[in-house]
């Protein structure tokens, strides 16, 4: 069983109330739990923006489907507690001797186009290690790049063109529209993408790409006829909550 199934029913639920019910109250601080994503940012060689949202996307569901998350695995009871709570990330930046002090956390950093992110193994934020808690979450960002087509044999994670994200948040988005996604394909589906490593394409469509790929009140049929699942975000930070961030698609 796949440790991301809680997801499928969860969000499906969530998904179907009016923006005003799905904001989330604040746990106390003991029983929050989150994902670390460390993405690498050299000031003298930034990474491109969409690279590094591909790698972030791809890390994060990366941790999640790793044979060390299986039952009787090393990461999978603190994946498990996490997946079975809220997918909270919290995207932190890292260069030089920070960035190769956090390989050393237990997770997986990806690579796309010569731009990094690493997903730690989530846990508890009180217990997080002084050496990832002490990197900074906001301050940096990148500028908008111009990526060519998504490519068609990969799923596509697509920004909400009216809504604003630094890179930090949008990391974020993205890992949770993979973990979505991943949660609702069949074995083969999800075996297939697995050999690609997780692959995605991060684009931002226009608004009227937007609107047609948006399920509405529709979630099932958006997801049954056109392969989309939407993110809608808690609202903790930058955008207000009900915000659909990210729309997911399996197929294009």
């Amino acid at each position: 069983m796949s440790v991301l199934e809680p997801l499928a029913a969860r969000y499906a639920y969530w998904l179907g109330l009016p923006a005003k019910e799905t904001a989330l109250s604040e746990a106390s601080p003991e029983e929050v739990r989150a994902m670390p994503v460390i993405l690498r940012m050299e000031r003298a060689t930034p990474p491109g923006r969409t690279a590094l949202l591909e790698a972030a996307a791809t890390a994060a569901l990366a941790v999640c489907l790793d044979e060390r998350a299986l039952p009787g695995g090393e990461w999978h009871v603190p994946v498990r507690e996490w997946v079975c709570g809220h997918i909270r990330k919290v995207s932190r930046r890292a260069r030089g001797l920070h960035w190769q002090v956090a390989q050393e956390f237990p997770g997986i950093t990806v690579t796309v186009d010569g731009a990094q992110a690493r997903a730690l193994v989530p846990g508890r934020v009180v217990d997080v290690p002084k050496e990832i808690a002490r990197l900074q979450i906001s301050g940096s960002d990148l500028p908008p790049d111009e990526p060519p087509a998504p490519a068609p044999d990969l799923p596509a994670l697509w920004l909400n063109p009216e809504v604003s994200m630094t890179v930090g948040k949008a990391a974020a988005q993205v890992g949770h529209g993979t973990m979505i996604l991943a949660s609702l394909l069949g074995e083969a589906e999800l075996a297939g993408w697995g050999e690609r490593g997780y692959a995605c394409s991060v684009r931002t469509p226009t608004v009227a790409q937007w609107k047609a790929l948006h399920p509405g009140d529709d979630p099932a049929g958006a997801w049954r006829e056109r392969r989309v699942v939407a993110v809608r975000d808690a609202g903790f930070t930058e955008v207000e909550p009900g915000t659909v961030t990210v729309l997911a698609q399996y197929s294009r």
